[in-house]
């Protein structure tokens, strides 16, 4: 339902949604409808002004302001692909989805969520960069889905230690731990080992913005890379590619994952890095849900689960079939290691 200012109320209709960016698309049939401009999410700078639009608690058209407090924050949990915006003007419960309006009334973000131990505002607030939101809206429009780019390699940040020992000096830059057979980054010549020191003009150090950057671009699109090898500073030339079905999804079984609101992945080292995990065994909660099962369970991103209906889990392969063979009961037995500790969750999908 969307309800205005002046009192009308319209049923939406849902044009495509991404849960991967948790960003969707509504559409109403209605005349003489208020709009703001879109601003630009990348030319907003730390320090300045922003109101924070929304209605906390039910408090409708509440605008409380403040200042971005960063930019580029990533690793939070809330999303596959995060980027986000934080910022210390009040958000709570109920301002998720509203405008962050720049001092001009330009929207430069879409309000998220918050960093909170109580429920409520603690200073820390999120939106999504809304040059990143109307990429993927323009897509919903299109298609009804995202369509994102794919490299095909596994990433992870230089510490000083790793920057020391490619012989670098800085850390600026993404090194390849992996490169799958077959993929657009071997086909160019990528290898492991390599530090990508250059992306289409961009220089990255962090790796949830070099993902989010390889993901928003077409299919198809050729890049100018530079990487750092064996000391030495080399050029190519990389062709986008689709990022696979399987990788795009949420992965295991739609149906049942759905149900009980979570995504999960192989462990890469990109996402042992991201989680601090050890183990290279089991699948790891990339994302939940709020308000789904999972989280009723207080199941949180960065567990490993280990079982699922008492049987061992190496890998997602074996948590897709696993979770296919739900019991009779709808039950789902996870064993969730969680840190040095590890606990048995059940969650019903019905």
């Amino acid at each position: 339902m969307v309800k205005l200012l002046d009192g009308r109320e319209f049923t939406a209709e849902t044009m495509g949604a991404d849960p991967h960016s948790d960003v969707a698309v509504i559409k109403i049939e209605a005349d003489n409808l208020p709009v703001l401009e879109l601003g630009d999410s990348d030319a907003i700078e730390v320090g300045e002004w922003v109101v924070a639009i929304g209605n906390p608690f039910g408090l409708s058209h509440t605008l409380p302001v403040g200042v971005v407090s960063a930019k580029g924050r990533s690793s939070i949990g809330l999303a596959d692909y995060e980027n986000f915006i934080q910022t210390d003007a009040a958000i709570n419960p109920g301002n998720s989805g509203g405008p962050l309006v720049n001092l001009d009334g330009e929207v430069v973000g879409m309000n998220t969520a918050i960093y909170s131990q109580s429920g409520g505002y603690m200073g820390i607030g999120f939106a999504i960069p809304i040059n990143m939101a109307n990429s993927i809206k323009n897509q919903l429009i299109e298609t009804g889905s995202v369509v994102r780019g794919y490299l095909g390699i596994s990433i992870q940040e230089l510490t000083p230690e790793l920057a020391k020992s490619f012989g670098m000096k800085d850390q600026k830059g993404i090194l390849v731990a992996q490169v799958s057979k077959d993929s657009p980054a071997e086909k160019a010549g990528l290898k492991q080992g390599d530090v990508i020191v250059e992306f289409d003009g961009k220089s990255f150090d962090q790796t949830g913005a070099f993902r989010n950057d390889v993901a928003l671009k077409k299919p198809g699109t050729k890049v100018k890379t530079v990487i750092l090898r064996d000391g030495k500073r080399r050029a190519l030339s990389l062709i986008i590619g689709k990022l696979p079905d399987e990788e795009a999804a949420t992965t295991g079984d739609p149906h049942n994952l759905e149900k009980i609101g979570m995504a999960v992945q192989d462990i890469t080292p990109e996402l042992a890095h991201q989680f601090g995990l050890e183990r290279n065994k089991g699948v790891v909660i990339t994302n939940v849900s709020p308000n789904s099962v999972a989280a009723l369970a207080n199941v949180k991103p960065g567990g490993i689960i280990l079982e699922v209906n008492r049987q061992p889990i190496e890998n997602l392969t074996d948590f897709k079939k696993a979770l296919a063979e739900v019991p009779e009961d709808n039950v789902v037995l996870l064993l969730i290691q969680e840190g040095t500790y590890a606990r048995y969750v059940a969650l019903k999908t019905d």
